[in-house]
């Protein structure tokens, strides 16, 4: 499998201390604490478009991560995704310091109402001049269902049925509402918009009622760049349906191709783009980036990812001795996880999932010089069918300031990354179509 594509690059980041690479917040030349401040947020977005990144991918959670023991105590003490702030906020001030830059935002629908949900993305699609995406999700934490007054969660299966209706009811809010001639803005007459042109949607479902028009104009790109990061076989079918954007864990290189390969075949002829997450240390030779690797090292914590690995797993790992087997029997939480996982260690045992976690998580990193690095994302994508990456963070803001000034400019030379950005809103740039949703993606056909 070989191509000659040019690589997408997104940041992987979250409004927290703690995201993927537990413990490295700890690090003398870290400033992840201060994701308090919005200059914290603006300069992050700069540099970005500095670097002609495609996008800033924002993960959130609803819940808190004690599954590890039973108990909050050792997320919040780790600052392992706690305290978390609200990523929708952030984006309009981003937005105003960049011209470019996509934002895929992660909002889990099971607690949203559809119509305040669509006003919200069509909220930021007008202020961002198009170029938000929402990253859909339905939730893997109890502790989130109990902090929306539930005892659980809903079962996993069940939860992607009740996004496949939420879908396809904010399809119509986005799409089928306001007409494309609704909106007059005539001085004169007085009339900002004719209400004939403006229909009131009406739904009865399984877990939604509806009677209410969209309450905003329509925006730039109508429906979000839509992302989905999930890889269950009920998450592939999903996926299939609904995503432009897939978000893959990773995992040994055939596991990933043949993931890709299903998504594009049940996807048919819908172009959809998949996005690897992946971590890189990187120096200006392979020396420099191996003391690198292992200065960040003495800052990892082993017990904040385990933490963390425990909530996405769906398994109290803190009840494990270090040579028991992961149970294989599917949770509740990201099962994806738990087969990729598999993929990479049929007989994982706890040990054997430490010693994975070399930088604080379950994601070993690429590292080395530019050059090295370089050759190593363009394997990937040759031979996996993959068209990017999401780059998580691990010392900030060295982490990406060394992919801006070494990373990019070695892909370029190897005329594998863009030198400048395309025209026109997130969803043009990502895929050169229109800026809305066109046929055979179901968004499509909804009021047209």
């Amino acid at each position: 499998m070989t191509t000659s594509r040019e690589i997408r690059l997104n940041a992987f980041d979250m409004a927290c201390v703690g995201h993927i690479q537990q413990g490295l917040w700890t690090h003398p030349r870290d400033r992840s604490t201060d994701y308090l401040r919005l200059d914290h947020w603006t300069g992050l977005a700069r540099l970005l478009e500095r670097g002609l990144f495609d996008g800033l991918f924002l993960a959130d959670v609803l819940g808190v991560y004690d599954v590890h023991g039973g108990s909050q105590d050792a997320a919040i003490r780790h600052g392992v995704q706690i305290p978390l702030l609200d990523p929708m906020l952030l984006v309009p001030a981003m937005a105003a310091v960049t011209r470019n830059l996509g934002f895929g935002v992660t909002v889990n629908l099971a607690w949203e109402p559809p119509a305040l949900l669509a006003r919200r993305f069509s909220t930021l699609d007008h202020l961002t001049d198009g170029r938000i995406g929402w990253n859909i999700v339905t939730g893997y934490l109890d502790s989130a269902a109990r902090a929306m007054g539930l005892d659980r969660q809903m079962a996993h299966d069940d939860r992607y049925d009740m996004a496949d209706e939420f879908m396809g009811l904010v399809y119509r809010l986005w799409e089928e509402s306001w007409a494309a001639d609704a909106v007059k803005r005539d001085r004169a007459a007085g009339v900002y918009a004719d209400p004939s042109r403006v229909a009131r949607i009406r739904h009865e479902g399984t877990q939604y009622r509806l009677d209410a028009p969209h309450l905003v104009e329509p925006s730039p790109q109508r429906t979000p760049v839509l992302y989905q990061a999930g890889a269950s076989e009920r998450g592939r079918a999903f996926a299939a349906r609904h995503a432009e954007c897939v978000f893959i864990n990773g995992g040994p290189k055939h596991h990933v191709a043949a993931l890709v390969r299903d998504l594009r075949r049940r996807a048919a002829a819908r172009p959809i783009k998949a996005f690897m997450g992946v971590t890189l240390i990187l120096g200006r030779t392979d020396a420099e980036a191996r003391d690198k690797l292992e200065d960040y090292r003495r800052c990892a914590s082993v017990e904040a990812a385990l933490v963390h690995a425990s909530a996405s797993l769906g398994i109290d790992l803190a009840a494990l001795g270090p040579d028991d087997e992961l149970p294989a029997a599917p949770s509740e939480a990201i099962r994806s996880n738990v087969e990729a996982l598999r993929a990479a260690a049929p007989h994982a045992t706890k040990q054997a999932l430490i010693d994975r976690m070399i930088l604080g998580s379950r994601q070993p990193p690429i590292v080395g010089s530019a050059e090295t690095v370089a050759a190593t994302l363009i394997g990937w994508v040759d031979e996996t069918d993959i068209d990017g990456f999401n780059l998580s963070r691990t010392v900030w803001p060295e982490c990406l300031e060394d992919v801006v000034a070494l990373l990019v400019p070695a892909l370029q030379e190897r005329g594998r990354y863009k030198r400048g950005y395309a025209p026109g809103t997130y969803r043009e740039k990502l895929f050169g179509t229109g800026p809305r949703l066109v046929a055979p993606h179901p968004a499509a056909a909804v009021g047209r």
